[in-house]
């Protein structure tokens, strides 16, 4: 019997060393992923920081207004080239005439006691 005893003590023994083992393995190959994940955060941080500076490099207001001079013909404003709002022309005529069948135009067209949910019909009335 005792002998038995030892023999089930050792293999649960051998199961438990296995099963540690094998927990361990698995964290090692989490740490691993974990390494792998910051590593390629750290590049993509960086990557982003080099686009940063690339594009406050190109959004620099000198180099814009040299590139505009070099390519593009243009003169300055001048006052004259505004004009008084009574000297704009008139609105175009509306292409699309309103329906007639608006039923929220025809409530409001109403006018007076318009009932809603919120109003109880007792205090309609008043």
């Amino acid at each position: 019997m005792l002998r038995l005893v030892h023999v089930l003590v050792v293999a649960a023994l051998v199961f438990a060393a296995a099963d540690v083992y094998k927990i361990k393995f698995d964290s090692t190959l989490q740490a691993e992923r974990v390494a792998k994940l910051r590593a390629e955060i750290r590049r993509e941080r960086d990557l982003i920081a080099s686009l940063r500076a690339t594009w406050s490099e190109l959004d620099n207001p000198e180099r814009l207004q040299g590139l505009a001079q070099r390519h593009l013909a243009l003169k300055p404003v001048e006052t004259t080239q505004y004009d008084a709002f009574d000297k704009l022309p008139d609105r175009p005529p509306q292409v699309v005439p309103p329906r007639g069948d608006d039923p929220i135009a025809a409530i409001i067209g109403r006018g007076g006691d318009i009932a809603t949910g919120s109003i109880p019909a007792t205090a309609r009335g008043r």
